[in-house]
């Protein structure tokens, strides 16, 4: 038995049928195509299916897919696009803040939502925001290093974290 569902994701209204039982990260990815929110463990340990809801950061896998009606969520593809990188994606490349990137697009709206809420975050701020993303890649080193890049071009900016 499927029911009518309305999400306003990147700015879009979608109107999907779901189970009631459906997660929010498996319609993003197969019902509405938004495959840059990954799935990495299904319990909610790896933070890989984090997005933004109502600007906070949330793991997809854990918020049922009707919770997320009349909500406003933002998907890694609502916050840049190849042609126009938002500061943090640029930052993420740029200070070379991923190896297979696998986890990048929940790491970078880890970081989102930590920017706003603090645009001079310190390192040790950083490190306690993304401890629930894991990197099975690198060593977190240049992850910090690019998300207090990105720090520091958003502040010069007139871009909107």
């Amino acid at each position: 038995m499927t029911r009518p569902l309305t999400l306003a994701i990147n700015g879009t209204e979608h109107h999907v049928q779901v189970e009631p039982r459906s997660l929010l990260v498996h319609v993003l990815r197969d019902d509405l195509n938004l495959t840059g929110t990954h799935i990495g463990c299904d319990t909610s340990q790896c933070g890989s299916c984090t997005i933004l809801m109502d600007g906070r950061a949330v793991k997809s896998c854990t918020v049922l897919a009707l919770q997320a009606e009349g909500h406003r969520l933002t998907t890694i593809e609502g916050i840049g696009s190849v042609g126009d990188l938002h500061p943090l994606q640029q930052a993420f490349w740029d200070k070379h803040g991923l190896q297979c990137g696998f986890c990048t697009p929940g790491v970078i709206m880890t970081a989102v939502d930590l920017l706003a809420a603090n645009p001079d975050p310190t390192e040790e701020e950083i490190r306690h925001a993304i401890e629930g993303n894991y990197c099975r890649c690198t060593g977190y080193q240049n992850i910090v290093a690019a998300i207090q890049a990105a720090a520091a071009t958003l502040r010069t900016s007139s871009v909107a974290v």
